[in-house]
């Protein structure tokens, strides 16, 4: 008898549509090439991918329906679905703001007793609950930053990226971000982990590290190795070599992706030569 597909809700269209996409790709997993398509079977890998509103994804997942799905962390939360986050996915960040008309100089404690417009209530409400405040709820599912000006709402409470969108409907934030949100990987709470979620969660880590690290390579005396790789110790240590030429060694190491330039600086001020930096396209680790 063959084995039970493993079945991953994936974000049909929105920001974390793309991201997810990619996302697998990289990890090896076949992907939709006609946006209509709504399941997808990989066969080589014994994946069903089903391609849902995100807003959905932690509802199926959370009945049993599906093994598996990326959506919102926000999303997750405010749906009250039973799921939990498996992994972070380090795409789709955004932030949960309050948002009051502009010279308002509104703080937290304001919000007791007004109106908050949002089209995430389940998110809004626990924070609310948690922080002992009292007020109205006023769900719309979209264009929340007009609920203001026409009257319907006191303050919002949104999604933020830019916050462009604020000020042109005269809004500003105020208080501390209610959450930070990224594209995460969920499962049902309470149950076994499925069959091929170890090896999905392996193959995710090798993209996420290729994404965020880069391969240095170099040449050094080794009267200064010592130097030179306490400025790439790597992840564990780094590789070193004999090189043919009598006192000197190849060096190869992890560093940070966002800090190659200035590593690469600083090898060249301790004598290193020969100095490569690579991408990696995948990893395990």
């Amino acid at each position: 008898m063959a084995a039970e597909l493993l079945k991953i809700a994936v974000p049909n269209k929105g920001s974390l549509s793309e991201g997810a996409a990619e996302m697998l790709r990289e990890a090896g997993y076949r992907q939709r090439h006609d946006s209509k398509d709504l399941v997808l079977i990989d066969e080589t890998n014994g994946v069903e991918f089903y391609y849902l509103r995100p807003r959905d994804i932690a509802v199926y997942v959370g009945e049993g329906t599906l093994h598996l799905g990326i959506t919102g962390r926000d999303m997750l939360l405010d749906s009250g679905a039973d799921a939990d986050e498996v992994k972070s996915l380090g795409f789709g960040g955004t932030r949960f703001r309050f948002a009051a008309p502009s010279g308002s100089a509104w703080s937290v404690a304001d919000l007791e007793g007004k109106r908050i417009a949002t089209s995430y209530s389940g998110l809004v409400e626990a924070y609310l609950a948690k922080s002992g405040i009292t007020a109205r709820l006023i769900h719309l599912d979209g264009a929340v930053e007009s609920s203001v000006r026409l009257g319907v709402a006191d303050v919002i409470a949104d999604v933020v990226e830019t916050g462009s969108t604020l000020k042109k409907a005269g809004l500003e934030l105020f208080g501390e971000p209610i959450m930070e949100s990224e594209a995460v990987l969920i499962q049902r709470r309470g149950v076994a982990a499925p069959e091929g979620l170890e090896l999905l969660v392996r193959r995710l880590n090798g993209v996420l590290t290729a994404r965020d690290y880069l391969m240095v390579d170099y040449n050094v005396s080794t009267d200064k190795l010592a130097v030179a790789t306490a400025v790439t110790p790597g992840l564990d240590a780094p590789t070193v070599s004999p090189l043919a030429k009598a006192g000197w060694v190849a060096v190869r190491a992890l560093i940070p992706a966002k800090q190659a330039q200035q590593i690469m600086d600083e090898l060249w001020e301790v004598g290193a030569e020969a100095i490569l930096v690579t991408s990696i396209h995948a990893c395990r680790l």
